[in-house]
């Protein structure tokens, strides 16, 4: 039996953070796997506050926390991080879930069943992108996939999800990320790999209410920040790809090119500046220092299968 925590980010929310915590305490098999839920009042204006207050009156056990201002999504899901590290530290992953009704709890069990199979994984509800879908989200959604696989290799249909079972074990890598608003859920893809975290698909259904007018993206200084961050990402691979070939001929050029073990030295040096060179590009540029991975075998080794003599 998994034993999950839900967390749902809320900024300004209506009746359907009430209705769907209601579902979820309804639901048997859900109230079984669910340890807690921590909901983020992500500094909602007064007049939403009633919401927050009909919650605590309804469901005494649940968990409210509180930025006194808005701060962002990214922001609320790591304050949420912070307090199950804290208070959770024995639970197998969380869910998280968005607070306006586009994830039912059939959707939220077909992800926990699919995290169940393996608890080391990142489950991404995935949604089937049709004409009835509104043109921004159909865009953004499609751009953003595309940009994940020609960066990463990794073929992520829905990257716009904010229904995702996490293990335990990402999230205390997750709460030193860059970015408080939807660029940190970006992140959160990019960097699985790293952090060896297999993302997972699992479809769930495609609900749009009211043209996703309940949405909080900020078209302009979101997109800006998350398309930033592919083009950092591809950027540092760009870099340190010139520093390889150039430093793998330039040793060549000096110590000859004629005998075998002057191209191994060749090789070896190239790839272990490049490979220097792009972790540092990635920690201090790309990520922001996020994360304490440090250089290590695996990187050199990985860079390696792409050598100039290979």
């Amino acid at each position: 039996m998994l034993n999950i925590g839900v967390i749902i980010p809320a900024l300004n929310p209506d009746n359907k953070l009430i209705d769907l915590i209601s579902n979820i305490n309804s639901s048997s098999i859900l109230s079984a796997a669910i340890n807690e839920i921590i909901i983020v009042n992500d500094g909602s204006d007064a007049k939403h506050q009633v919401i927050f207050q009909q919650l605590r009156q309804r469901y005494p056990e649940l968990t409210i926390l509180n930025h006194p201002h808005n701060r962002g999504k990214g922001a609320a899901l790591k304050t949420a991080f912070t307090y199950v590290q804290k208070h959770l530290p024995n639970i197998d992953g969380v869910a998280t879930m968005d607070s306006d009704g586009q994830h039912t709890i059939a959707a939220l069990q077909s992800c926990l069943d699919r995290f169940a199979q393996d608890p080391q994984q990142l489950v991404i509800g995935v949604r089937h992108f049709t004409n009835d879908i509104p043109f921004r989200s159909q865009f953004g959604n499609l751009l953003t996939s595309g940009l994940v696989r020609l960066l990463t290799r990794q073929n992520i249909s829905d990257t716009q999800t904010g229904l995702r079972v996490i293990p335990m074990t990402y999230t205390k890598a997750l709460i030193n990320f860059s970015g408080d608003r939807f660029e940190f859920e970006f992140d959160m893809l990019l960097q699985a790999k790293k952090y060896h975290v297999k993302i997972i698909e699992q479809p769930i259904p495609t609900i749009y209410l009211e043209g996703n007018a309940s949405s909080h993206f900020r078209v302009i200084r979101d997109s800006i920040a998350i398309y930033s961050r592919f083009l950092k990402f591809a950027a540092s691979g760009l870099i340190s790809f010139l520093i390889d070939i150039s430093l793998f001929y330039l040793v060549l050029f000096f110590i000859g090119n004629h005998v075998l073990n002057s191209i191994l030295v060749a090789t070896v040096v190239s790839r272990v500046l490049s490979s220097i060179a792009n972790y540092s590009i990635n920690h201090h540029v790309v990520f922001n220092h996020a994360g304490n991975k440090t250089l290590g075998v695996s990187n050199f080794l990985c860079k390696w299968k792409s050598s100039p003599i290979s």
